[in-house]
């Protein structure tokens, strides 16, 4: 009995799909998906350590700050998954690799952060 006949669901149905890939590719794939969340998990924690900054950021832009910083790292989490499940079917059927979407949500994301805070900095001194 084949693995995919016992599994349901997405996976089943990701397995199903043309030839298995060679097994360093699917684990290259797993690492890059790791570390994505390892970013989306740095991103958050920014957020954290913005919301817990205390006196050093006034009250609003701190919450701003942590607000974008928590959601741009959720959405970097979710985007991981996407790509990952893109690149392996795509692996499967022996198509050329879907560009990332990341790459555009950090760059833009942690400028609107950078541009907030500059902002906020310019107008409290």
């Amino acid at each position: 009995m084949r693995a995919t006949k016992r599994l349901r669901g997405w996976t089943a149905r990701l397995l199903a799909e043309g030839e298995e890939p060679d097994p360093r590719f699917t684990l290259a794939n797993e690492r890059t998906f790791l570390a994505w969340i390892r970013t989306a998990l740095a991103v958050i924690a920014g957020g954290i350590g913005v919301a817990l900054a205390g006196d050093l950021i006034e009250p609003v832009l701190r919450h701003l700050l942590a607000v974008g910083f928590a959601g741009t790292g959720a959405v970097i989490a979710a985007l991981a998954f996407h790509r990952w499940l893109r690149t392996e079917r795509a692996l499967r059927r022996g198509e050329s690799l879907p560009p990332p979407p990341l790459a555009p949500v950090i760059s833009y994301g942690l400028a609107a952060a950078a541009i907030v805070l500059l902002v906020g900095v310019l107008i409290t001194r």
